[in-house]
């Protein structure tokens, strides 16, 4: 086990997590093709560099969104999670594109015990994905049913 334990759980303090991920366009229409979004944002380079704002492909969100919370895992919640309850407030300020590479912090905003069930918390975390360059691609909250023993 190696994810944090919930009494080891700061609130307010921010977790820096130490894996990065390099985004490939294989990734990308791989992604695309096993969700069966035809988007041509993500899969139509001539179409992107014409209509689109970016003038290139970007990166499916919902990729984002899941190779952040994937990031996380070594550090925060390997073996010591339930369940994720929910995502909320989820932002993609920037997009992501082929070669950029997604960092994520965590900041836990609250953690309380189960009220039914005593050898469980819930733990409200918010995470932010930033570029190679610092931007910020992608914000979101994460509600999470935690192992009160993180065993």
């Amino acid at each position: 086990m190696a994810g944090k334990r919930f009494a080891e759980l700061e609130v307010g303090a921010p977790i820096r997590h130490s894996l990065g991920r390099t985004i490939t366009e294989m990734d990308n229409v791989l992604f695309s093709a096993l969700t069966m979004n035809s988007q041509p944002l993500h899969l139509n380079e001539d179409f992107a560099a014409r209509e689109s704002q970016f003038g290139q492909r970007i990166v499916n969100g919902i990729f984002t969104l899941g190779l952040a919370v994937g990031i996380t895992v070594p550090e925060l919640t390997e073996g010591t999670i339930i369940a994720n309850l929910s995502y909320a407030s989820v932002t993609h300020p920037h997009p992501m594109f082929h070669g950029d590479t997604l960092y994520v912090e965590t900041t836990v905003l609250e953690k309380r015990p189960s009220r039914t069930k005593p050898d469980r918390g819930i733990v409200r975390l918010a995470h932010v994905g930033r570029n190679q360059t610092g931007v910020v691609v992608i914000e979101f909250e994460r509600t999470v049913l935690w192992k009160i023993d993180g065993g």
